[in-house]
């Protein structure tokens, strides 16, 4: 298996298509005009789309990692050994989202996907190995990581055509077919932790799952892309486990828990324990922080009303919280709306910023949202998630499954 996939790897870097075919078809900076949006109102688009690609350079510099014929995005950027599918997931949408821009970009995207394929999870082959380390070479997958190399795939078809060596598109709908067949649950219709979980097991199943695992507006896309209806279940029972978390008695916040689990008994969606799979794992915590992004830019791509009441609410609370000064959110909140971690972070700052974007009456909250995160450098996960939410802030992030 590995030999193969360093020869497919070394078949994509001597078989580089021809300057024409590489040119990219949307080239950074390619704007959008979200529905009912506002944007921050101190810069002009082009002072976004400079700040955006500085912000991009640094975060290219820090953790983008060349190994031989590979590209890989290191999970810390004082410890670039270590490598996770959802980095990599990250790192395939961010280069494909700069194209144009820089021009290395179909080379080093070409290269992420390469050392995604020669490190393949040991369950299903479609997905990526979660992690890999010195000391780890291989595991089964995680979701969200396979979500978004797939997600990655269909922008790069937008941006250079399948017409080459590699066909971007046909790669991305095996692992669609796949996390279908593998990782979603055939009666919950939710996201699975990943191919390691069995349906109906003990204590990880169809029914325990991870709130930043519903990418709704990715969930959309592939629905537009691969035509399978199932994807409108997924999305549906995806807003209807939220909205349950959300509208407990005991939740004063109307935020998220990183994990749930759906009640068989009481027909109810609850926090899992605080240590079902990690740490606080029944509060809104480094996993839960990104669905005001991941809900908030479903509702900008495709005007979805749910997820605007979703991630609305959980603004006017944050907004509130904090007394409308993003430096006073805190990283972490129990759901009562105790604090956890007392002290900022671009990770839970930014991606309210993707949600002030649906309110125009947040302008203000917005701009200072904005003002925050567009220069902050912290380390590899926060980075990411603030450069991908500034895509859609900038209002440059873009859904490959539309026209």
């Amino acid at each position: 298996m590995r030999f193969l996939a360093l020869l497919f790897s070394a078949i994509l870097t001597l078989s580089a298509s021809s300057p024409a075919k590489s040119k990219a078809q949307h080239p950074f900076p390619f704007h959008v005009n979200y529905a009912k949006s506002i944007s921050p109102s101190a810069y002009s688009q082009k002072e976004l789309d400079r700040n955006l690609y500085r912000y991009y350079q640094q975060w290219k510099k820090n953790y983008l990692v060349k190994e031989t014929i590979y590209y890989r995005i290191a999970s810390d950027k004082n410890d670039k050994s270590r490598t996770v599918s959802e980095g990599q997931g990250y790192g395939m949408m961010i280069i494909a989202y700069f194209a144009g821009a820089d021009p290395d970009a179909k080379e080093i995207f070409d290269g992420l996907y390469a050392y995604k394929q020669a490190h393949p999870s040991t369950i299903q082959n479609a997905f990526m190995s979660w992690e890999i380390s010195p000391d780890i070479h291989s595991s089964d997958s995680a979701f969200d990581g396979d979500a978004d190399i797939a997600y990655a795939l269909l922008l790069a078809d937008k941006q250079w055509g399948s017409q080459g060596t590699l066909n971007y598109k046909k790669e991305a709908l095996k692992i669609i077919d796949a996390l279908l067949e593998y990782t979603i649950g055939t009666k919950s219709h939710l996201p699975l932790l990943g191919d390691w979980v069995e349906q109906n097991g003990k204590k990880y199943n169809q029914y325990t799952t991870r709130s930043s695992d519903f990418m709704i507006s990715h969930f959309r896309t592939f629905y537009h892309v691969s035509g399978n209806q199932k994807w409108l279940k997924v999305i549906d029972a995806c807003q209807k486990a939220i909205i349950q978390i959300q509208t407990l008695p005991d939740n004063k916040s109307t935020l998220v828990s990183d994990f749930l689990y759906f009640d068989t008994k009481k027909k109810h969606f609850f926090p899992t324990k605080r240590h079902f799979l990690e740490e606080e794992d029944n509060s809104y915590y480094y996993n839960a922080c990104r669905i005001p992004w991941r809900i908030g830019t479903d509702a900008l791509l495709n005007d979805d009303s749910t997820s605007r009441r979703i991630v609305q609410k959980m603004l006017y609370w944050i907004w509130q919280k904090s007394r409308k000064n993003p430096e006073k959110i805190k990283s972490g909140y129990h759901l009562d709306g105790t604090v956890i971690g007392d002290y900022p972070s671009a990770v839970f700052i930014a991606p309210f910023g993707v949600a002030a974007k649906t309110e125009p009456h947040m302008q203000k909250f917005l701009d200072a949202i904005y003002e925050s995160v567009k220069s902050r450098h912290e380390n590899y996960y926060e980075d990411s998630v603030s450069l991908l939410s500034q895509l859609v802030i900038t209002n440059n992030y873009w859904d490959p499954g539309k026209d």
